[in-house]
């Protein structure tokens, strides 16, 4: 009898922790496609399919829509893919263009809710590129989007 008491507690127990476990979120993007979990903590910045983030090159504080920093990511499209893609999504996500050069390395940038946001997108080879988005606050965003 003191086995199966002590069997019961066990199973109790057990459960007790694991059902205390927190389950990681899946988010989906506009399209319905799942987000990897590495980037769903920016989740007003568009990342095309097939991203890969490099953390060590990656510094940010903060998460949600108030975040700042600089990400990095290799993408498997080529410069220019990456640069219509970001032209595309941006707006979907509220931020308004200030600025675009498409070049070597195309630079971007978008203000939005007192942030700004500055992409650099440099070809990496045929199929790939290198981006680098970065976030900073901007009191400037709320005085341009109010005239």
């Amino acid at each position: 009898m003191k086995r199966i008491y002590a069997y019961i507690l066990y199973i109790a127990a057990c459960s007790a922790l694991f059902g205390c476990a927190k389950e990681s979120v899946i988010m989906y993007g506009s399209d319905g496609k799942e987000i990897p979990m590495v980037f769903q903590n920016f989740p007003d910045i568009p990342f095309p399919d097939n991203s890969y983030m490099n953390l060590e090159d990656s510094k940010t504080m903060g998460n949600g829509e108030s975040w700042i920093g600089s990400i990095c990511y290799s993408a498997t499209f080529n410069a220019g893919r990456v640069f219509d893609f970001y032209v595309a999504e941006m707006p979907k996500k509220g931020w308004v263009e200030i600025a675009v050069v498409r070049a070597h390395i195309s630079q971007m940038t978008y203000v939005k809710d007192g942030r700004a946001v500055q992409i650099l997108i440099q070809m990496k080879g045929d199929d790939s590129a290198l981006v680098t988005i970065t976030a900073v606050p901007n009191q400037a965003t709320v005085k341009l989007l109010s005239n």
